[in-house]
């Protein structure tokens, strides 16, 4: 698709101004309106609005001049400059809109000022956290090489990017300016996630099952509805304080029976979808130089010896040798859930194709049955059978043995195939995020084993740099609900294995292991949680302690000026302008940089590989997300590839989040991003040399 035309910027800033000047003159001119503080805070945040256009024009007129030269290629216009100035328009576009509304309808008997000034206020405080973000990238595109994206050299540049984002006010990008630079179809489900995690950290650790805390959630969550301050406030102390087993058991409620039963409602329905256990023995597979000779694939045995290996087989349609009884005897689930019993399913031959998938989930999280919805249409639209491998997540298993495993897994599906229903004539990786991560690692392996390596990749929004290093797009996970840097961290640190204790897990367990017992304990925990949720608005130092009559926005537009020395040497490293500090939290987040060593291992960040370990690679596709923190992993990576000659495309999505292939069917806009990643994997099947043409889709 054809890049839509960039803004205009001098005249967004003279709009800005002018519905600014509008408003001083409403509520300034000889008839001042009668409505108190509010008018007075009002006029305050505008002229603060003002200020922050008037400084912010030429910094975006700079960066405008020059972040073409980080794209990966003309027709693929997507980095982290472009997006921190694309995430400012979309917030001054709101602020001129909110403006507009203002001064024309003042005089109306049924506006309401307080509330308006409130989303002001706001959006205030946003806009000047996004002034400093700019500031940072400044210093960032001063620092680096042109075209580089990365400061990987400035170790003092990064750990003051870690600084910042320790001290900086991050509870207005998650009350109501949430998700404001996504497309808007998507924003009622960024609200929904945000107000379920916010009100499971607040019951989070208290002596009840998983369920039941899910539960208890559902019946504190009105507050953060109907407040959100409050939200905010909540949602930046959960992302900043609250350790790896609250993330993996939020997120592991997507594997929860009751969500998953919606999925596969609204999802393909196929013939085969069941798990499997593959015993650990080890395995002998053909040289790809020389298949007259062999090698030995071990079973995985970092950290606590030899053990099975988890897979999902998916396939729309019934094939040959997915109902043998070598294969059924594989499966967790007895009997196995095949269609065979049906009259009307007709067993299809081999498939000369076989899809490798390994799921997202920042390798601490989530296993294959959480991406079944994407994973059944795609085995529906190519006709292919899916292998979803279910690894081992961190901490308890940190690297490598999640590689071991996916490694492993593609080995067994080689020498396996014809119970998967293929041939394996053609081979593709698949995965999103940290599964991206996977697919290239494994290729990576099968190159230095000796094996066939897979036909080709396709990477979604793949992290392929697990540092805390500083990147322009890294600056987003100030602002990003799904990926703050503080997780963002704290998955790194876990696959990494820093500050973990690993522990082997009992045979034959799941991630769903107790969730029959949660199921049991959910009435009685609904119970004490409506009387939980009734105490929190009867007690009055309970709710005196959360109480925010005034808008913390507010409090931070109030006190902007003595935020300025509360953060020493911080502001002074990186240099901002005369008279600016960015609003700073009232208390630090704990944010460990990474700097154990496995994390440069080129298995855990393919980016730090030398050339040659990269050599042979298959053609490896990358799909991206614009306004994904991890979006310059995915550039600076094809770049790479390039410039070596590795055959690579990189495609960029608009308006999208991190994650996206988990929102498949949510809005148009994440149908068409899912529809390119089938597009790429197409290709791999179809054709060995030429590529789809790169696009940025949404334009």
């Amino acid at each position: 698709m054809r890049e839509a035309p960039e803004m205009d910027y001098e005249v967004v800033f003279a709009t800005l101004e002018k519905v600014c000047q509008d408003n001083i003159s409403v509520f300034c001119g000889p008839s001042r309106l009668p409505h108190g503080t509010a008018v007075e805070r009002l006029v305050t945040c505008v002229k603060q609005i003002q200020e922050h256009g008037r400084a912010l024009e030429p910094v975006v007129t700079s960066f405008t001049a020059v972040y073409h030269h980080y794209d990966f290629d003309a027709q693929t216009p997507g980095n982290g400059y472009r997006t921190l100035v694309k995430v400012l328009e979309a917030c001054l576009l709101h602020i001129i809109h909110k403006a507009r509304y203002i001064a024309s309808s003042y005089s109306n008997p049924f506006f309401r000022v307080d509330h308006n000034t409130s989303e002001m206020e706001a959006y205030c405080s946003a806009l000047c956290q996004l002034r400093a973000l700019l500031h940072l990238a400044q210093q960032l595109i001063n620092d680096n090489d042109c075209g580089q994206l990365y400061s990987l050299q400035d170790k003092d540049l990064s750990r003051s990017f870690v600084q910042e984002y320790s001290s900086m006010h991050k509870a207005c990008f998650y009350g109501r300016c949430l998700g404001f630079q996504y497309s808007p179809s998507i924003r009622p489900f960024l609200q929904t996630v945000v107000i379920s995690m916010v009100s499971y950290g607040e019951t989070y650790g208290k002596q009840q099952s998983g369920l039941g805390t899910a539960a208890l959630s559902l019946l504190t969550s009105g507050k953060y509805v109907i407040d959100p301050e409050l939200r905010g406030a909540e949602f930046e102390r959960i992302t900043q304080n609250l350790d790896m087993q609250f993330w993996k058991s939020f997120w592991n409620l997507t594997e929860s029976g009751l969500l998953t039963g919606f999925n596969r409602i609204a999802s393909k329905q196929v013939q085969v979808n069941f798990t499997m256990t593959v015993p650990p023995v080890t395995l002998r597979l053909p040289l790809a130089s020389d298949p007259r000779l062999s090698v030995t694939v071990s079973p995985p045995i970092a950290h606590w010896g030899p053990g099975p290996v988890h897979m999902r087989l998916i396939s729309y349609e019934l094939r040959e040798g997915q109902d043998s009884e070598e294969l059924l005897v594989l499966s967790r689930a007895k009997p196995p859930p095949i269609s065979t019993h049906l009259p009307w399913v007709q067993k299809q031959p081999r498939s000369p194709w076989l899809l490798i998938h390994f799921h997202g989930g920042g390798f601490v999280a989530q296993t294959s049955k959480s991406h079944e919805n994407y994973l059944r249409s795609w085995s529906k639209e190519l006709n292919v059978p899916v292998l979803s491998v279910d690894y081992s997540l961190s901490p308890e298993a940190p690297f490598p043995r999640a590689l071991e495993e996916c490694f492993y897994a593609y080995c067994w599906a080689l020498n396996n195939c014809h119970l998967l229903g293929s041939t394996a004539e053609r081979v593709c990786l698949a995965g999103d995020s940290a599964g991206g991560n996977l697919c290239i690692t494994v290729s990576m392996k099968a190159i230095s084993t000796g094996i066939r390596i897979p036909d080709g990749i396709m990477a979604a929004y793949p992290a392929t740099l697990l540092t805390t290093d500083a990147s322009p797009s890294r600056l987003l996970t100030l602002i990003d609900p799904l990926l703050p840097l503080g997780v963002l961290t704290k998955c790194i640190n876990a696959y990494a294995g820093i500050d973990y204790q690993t522990v082997q897990p009992a045979m034959g367990s799941s991630t769903l292991s107790t969730l029959s017992r949660d199921t049991a304990m959910l009435l009685s925990d609904l119970t004490q949680g409506a009387s939980n949720w009734i105490q929190s608005f009867l007690d009055p130092r309970r709710t005196s302690g959360r109480s925010l009559s005034r808008s913390s926005s507010q409090r931070q537009t109030e006190t902007h000026m003595s935020n300025q020395a509360s953060v020493p040497n911080s502001g002074a490293q990186l240099c901002y302008p005369q008279g600016f500090e960015p609003l700073r939290s009232e208390s630090l987040a704990m944010v460990n940089p990474t700097s154990c060593p496995v994390i440069k291992n080129p298995f855990v960040s393919p980016l730090l590989a030398p050339n040659s370990m990269l050599k042979g690679l298959p053609p490896v596709h990358i799909v991206a997300s614009a306004l994904d923190a991890l979006l310059d992993d995915s550039v600076m990576f094809a770049k790479k590839l390039r410039d070596m000659g590795q055959p690579v495309s990189l495609t960029v999505a608009k308006d999208l989040p991190h994650g996206f292939l988990s929102l498949y069917q949510l809005s148009k806009e994440t149908d068409v991003a899912a529809e390119v990643c089938v597009a790429r994997i197409r290709e791999v099947f179809e054709t060995t040399e030429n590529f789809l043409q790169p696009a940025l889709i949404g334009s």
